[in-house]
């Protein structure tokens, strides 16, 4: 194992713990509550915030992993980690500014996903300078998992009527959809283009 900084070394752990945490979380809401009201695991995992929140969670578990092992992470990671940590900055300003107060879960599992869980994320992201200022020739990055979970949601709406938020309602028709999505991904690559910026911040270097 190589060596680390203590103060490194304690980032990795936290990282990897808050990863655990959101993990929990999630299957704990999942295994305790939602399943007795008939819903399956894709439609769960249909949320966005929940699935967003599951894949960011596993990112932070092999960052901190990855680094507690070979000292750093390599920069494809941190670059998956900034996209995440994008997506969930788009989770934060939809449900608390867009549809606030609209979700099934326990207010507790609400508040932690909506809000602590991005802050977090952000704070770590923009104060902790062990990732390496991404390109911007690869903000690009940002697109692709949210337009495949666009378009699966929006399949999913045309055949068997299921979608995960009112806003995208097969009814609403194409128009309003079409300006729904191109909403939405501009503001993922705004989310986006705010964290290859913070990227370029050096407040703390932990190495």
């Amino acid at each position: 194992m190589t060596t680390l900084r203590p103060a490194a070394r304690l980032i990795a752990v936290k990282r990897a713990l808050v990863g655990i945490v959101v993990i929990g979380i999630l299957i704990h809401t999942y295994v305790n509550g939602i399943p007795a009201r008939g819903a399956n695991p894709f439609d769960y995992f249909g949320y966005f915030t929940n699935l967003t929140s599951l894949l960011t969670g596993g990112i932070l578990v092999a960052t901190g992993v990855v680094t507690l092992v070979a000292g750093s992470a390599p920069r494809m990671l941190h670059a998956v980690r900034g996209v995440a940590v994008a997506c969930m900055i788009v989770v934060a300003l939809v449900y608390n500014l867009v549809v606030p107060g609209t979700g099934s879960a326990p207010p507790w599992v609400s508040l932690t996903l909506h809000l602590v869980f991005p802050l977090l994320l952000v704070f770590d992201w923009l104060l902790v300078a062990d990732r390496p200022a991404l390109p911007w020739r690869r903000l690009w990055l940002v697109l692709p998992y949210p337009i495949v979970w666009l378009v699966v949601v929006l399949v999913r709406g045309a055949t068997d009527g299921w979608v995960p938020y009112g806003f995208l309602l097969p009814e609403r028709g194409i128009g309003a959809l079409s300006a729904t999505t191109a909403g939405l991904l501009v503001a993922l690559l705004a989310a986006g283009a705010l964290v290859w910026l913070m990227s370029r911040a050096r407040f703390f270097a932990a190495r």
